[in-house]
């Protein structure tokens, strides 16, 4: 057993919850979080704005001046078998690439044994 863990845009959580539930995946997690990647912002673009006194009012220059934003994304994860993890990933990516940096990530955990607290089921049995 595997677990998939997928960080992915708000706004993509109905169509990879749709996707998921087509091919068979109706089980996971879906969790509200912020967080932001590994991408730097100049900071001299943003000297040279403030310095011009052309400060943009949007999106972008709110994103400009705020170089340690936290971003609000989804973050999804379903257990699944060994044999099920290269279809779920491919599912993932097929509905969230936008070729865009902030597409997501996605990260792949063994999952050593798991237990349905009601029946006392194992493993496979339980999930």
């Amino acid at each position: 057993m595997k677990e998939v863990m997928a960080i992915i845009r708000q706004n993509k959580v109905n169509q990879t919850k749709e996707a998921l539930i087509k091919e068979g995946f109706p089980a996971f997690t879906c969790v509200k979080v912020l967080g932001r990647g590994k991408k730097t912002v100049d900071l001299s673009i943003i000297q040279d704005i403030v310095e011009s006194g052309e400060l943009p009012v949007s999106n972008a220059g709110e994103a400009l001046t705020e170089p340690t934003r936290l971003i609000s994304k989804r973050f999804f994860t379903l257990i699944v078998e060994d044999s099920d993890v290269d279809k779920v990933v491919s599912i993932i990516i097929d509905t969230n690439t936008l070729g865009h940096a902030g597409d997501g990530k996605i990260f792949i955990l063994p999952i050593m044994e798991s237990i349905r607290v009601r029946s006392g089921e194992k493993n496979a049995d339980a999930f």
